[in-house]
């Protein structure tokens, strides 16, 4: 007989096989096989909130498969994932399955390698019953608020409609700024840069600092041009100060779920749910040249950034091997924990550094291979030496009008041998040549521009990750699940790789901020959050954390659906005609998104689907515009002429509105693969191609 190991995926049960030998065999649960019903509450709220499960019904011939392997082998091990989710597939499955919960059965590895599972099974223990605990409560809460908030929103905004406790979250953030950006005044501002040049020609950029020792006043165009006018330009500037301080720039730490996320939005222009995607691959097992299947990084849902000892060592010596004792950096770098931070699991780092990309360029498909550098280099990094810097200022001065340039030189590049810093670290000024005081230098070019003050930015995927962090809101395996959620129910949408919130998302937001204040308060969700992790620690009894928050909800629920008048949706007018009276078409918000609709409704209710336009004349008929829009399956998008039936053009590219340079075609096509767009022409014969720029910008 043979020993069984369950696991979530098939693909680590693949991998894990090829480990173990002819002794075990290896199964897959494919993900839970229990859960509360669809079709019902679930919970029995009388009796401690205690939930009914039952097993899910796509997974009844899988509990079958796994019983009938569990008749056939001498011990059985789950070895779902190390974390809430993992346990309570566990318990669940030791339920389904009819195993002993007080024998030791569990076993947990962080990373699919042959040690790390041979550990796991030398070393099994019970199932951790704080961690079954904390994910039922959890559970529990989001069924309580999605189930009995829905009929709400049912009754009094639209059918179709549902609510979630972290999500709802989610877009009061998104609306929130959203009203910050319609409530912002912009205002006028204006900088003076100038362009020196030294003796031997070398330029030298800075910008204007101060007038008569003060801070200049830059607010209109008549005090710059007053400004302007005492500077002359045919007499030579003073360098008057030069200041010069050594700056040390420690390594980034590790990745965690949430700085892999934000780092592979900006870097490779991966959305949220491609990184864990292409993450989980990484760490399930991919099949090497050598013919060897193997993890390569360590589990990708974590909110730590210490690491294993043995890993240190491997990186220590790695380090004295590949470049020298002086890059090798052995003092610890010690990083102050976020409040709220689990430290369940070590940081996201390579499981053998001496796979290094350059190595498994053929084992990877292109997106592994660049997620993999990410996370190897950014890993190395963290153990090497500091980066010495010699940062330079120099004032240079004509009369009562000082300017300032600043620049940096790399002493020694340490960690920065390896991996560049971040956007938002990069200083400023790049190299400044050699000046001293009393020097004289020669202006080349003085320029005042005029700017205004931006609003706030939407957010972006990244940086709705970097928000909910910062807030304690959700933890890393939920990130991904929370922005597709508000996004499929409609209550935002990304524009120009932004989030905005629809009008049914304001409209939600207002009606849940108005009678469920506590439903998307971030301090109060943080707090319910917290509060889960003293369940896990076995500080609190989980019923008795749900029921301090449904006391007060379930009558907060009852006053509502007695007080809260029916929400009447607010349409947009449009400029388009009605085909059928001529009346004026506004755009209503659907169970399936915004449509086109009669504003004569209910008396004509014509209506028609509403598509984006490109700007682009139909080049068959010339006489429609080129429109988006979705196939029926898949809900795959294309690009088609607005006149369809009467016109059947379609394009699985976008029309861009641009000329083409080479050959005059009146359009261009557009392609988006990873973070980079590129138009081309698709006119015969001709080549034209070009890059635009990375996918605009993903780090604000």
């Amino acid at each position: 007989m043979k020993s069984l190991i369950i696991v979530e995926s098939p693909a680590k049960a693949k991998t894990i096989e090829k480990f173990l030998g002819q002794r075990y065999q290896v199964r897959a649960s494919r993900g839970h096989v229990r859960d509360l019903p669809k079709s019902q509450l679930g919970v029995d709220v009388d009796q401690r909130f205690a939930p009914k499960y039952q097993i899910i019904p796509s997974q009844r011939t899988t509990i079958k498969d796994l019983k009938s392997a569990v008749g056939g082998a001498d011990q059985v091990f789950l070895a779902t994932d190390p974390d809430r989710e993992g346990e309570a597939i566990s318990w669940h499955l030791a339920h389904a399955l009819g195993l002993d919960l007080g024998s030791p059965l569990r076993i947990v590895f962080r990373e699919v390698t042959a040690d790390a599972i041979r550990r796991a099974v030398e070393e099994p223990k019970p199932i951790d019953l704080a961690l079954v605990d904390a994910q039922q409560a959890r559970r529990v809460l989001d069924r309580l608020v999605g189930y009995q908030l829905s009929p709400l929103l049912w009754r009094k905004v639209r059918r179709g409609l549902s609510a979630g406790r972290v999500q709802s979250v989610a877009v009061r953030l998104i609306v929130d700024r959203e009203r910050e950006r319609a409530a912002f005044v912009s205002q006028e501002y204006w900088t003076i840069a100038a362009t020196f040049l030294t003796k031997d020609e070398t330029a030298i950029g800075a910008e204007l600092a101060a007038v008569g020792g003060a801070k200049p006043d830059l607010s209109s165009d008549e005090a710059v041009a007053a400004i302007v006018s005492t500077v002359e330009r045919d007499k030579p500037f003073t360098v008057s100060a030069v200041s010069e301080k050594k700056r040390r720039r420690l390594a980034p730490p590790p990745f965690t779920t949430s700085t892999l996320q934000q780092e592979a939005s900006r870097k490779l222009g991966f959305s949220v749910r491609r990184t864990m995607s292409v993450a989980q691959t990484l760490y399930e097992g991919v099949d090497l040249s050598s013919g060897e299947r193997i993890g390569l990084i360590t589990y990708m849902r974590t909110d730590a950034t210490r690491v294993a000892q043995e890993a240190k060592a491997e990186a220590h010596h790695f380090i004295r091997q590949h470049f020298s004792e002086a890059y090798d950096h052995p003092v610890e770098r010690r990083v102050k924990a976020k409040a709220g931070v689990q430290d369940a699991h070590e940081a996201i780092r390579p499981t053998a550094l001496e796979r290094t990309p350059d190595q498994m360029q053929k084992s990877l498909n292109r997106d592994q291979l660049r997620l993999y550098r990410l996370i190897w280099e950014r890993f190395l990094a963290s153990r090497m030496s500091p980066a010495d810097l010699k940062a330079t200022a120099v004032e240079i001065s004509q009369g009562k009008i000082t300017f300032r340039a600043t620049g940096s030189v790399v002493l020694f590049d340490g960690f920065l041998r390896v991996t560049a810093v971040s956007d938002d670290e990069e200083e400023g000024g790049g190299i400044m040549p050699p000046v001293a005081v009393g020097d004289r230098l020669s202006l080349a070019e003085l320029t005042p521009d005029q700017h205004f003050t931006e609003p706030p930015p939407r957010y972006t995927e990244a940086s709705l990750v970097k928000v909910l962090e910062e807030k304690g809101i959700g933890r890393p395996s939920t990130y991904a699940p929370i922005i597709d959620t508000i996004q499929q129910r409609g209550y935002v949408e990304l524009l120009e790789r932004r989030f905005a919130p629809t009008v049914l998302g304001e409209v939600v937001v207002d009606l849940l901020a108005a009678h469920f204040p506590e439903v998307v308060d971030p301090a109060f969700t943080a707090d319910l959050e917290r509060r889960l992790d003293l369940i896990e620690d076995g500080k609190e009894i989980w019923q008795d954390v749900v029921g301090s928050f449904y006391d007060d909800f379930s009558v907060r629920l009852q006053t509502a659906h007695k007080d809260v008048p029916r929400v009447k949706m607010p349409v947009e007018e449009t400029d388009q005609v009605c085909e059928l009276c001529g009346r004026p078409m506004v755009i209503r918000q659907g169970r399936f998104g915004p449509f086109l609709s009669c504003s004569g409704f209910p008396e004509c209710k014509h209506a028609r689907p509403l598509a984006k336009g490109t700007g682009v004349s139909c080049p068959l008929c010339h006489q429609g515009e080129i429109v988006e829009r979705k196939a029926k399956r898949r809900q795959r998008v294309f690009y088609g002429c607005s006149r369809y039936p009467a016109c059947d053009f379609t394009s699985p590219l976008k029309p861009v509105n641009r000329v083409c340079p080479e050959c005059a075609a009146p359009y261009l096509y557009e392609r988006r693969h990873g973070g980079h767009v590129t138009v081309s022409c698709r006119t015969p014969g001709c080549t034209f191609q070009e890059e635009v720029a990375v996918a605009l910008s993903h780090d604000q």
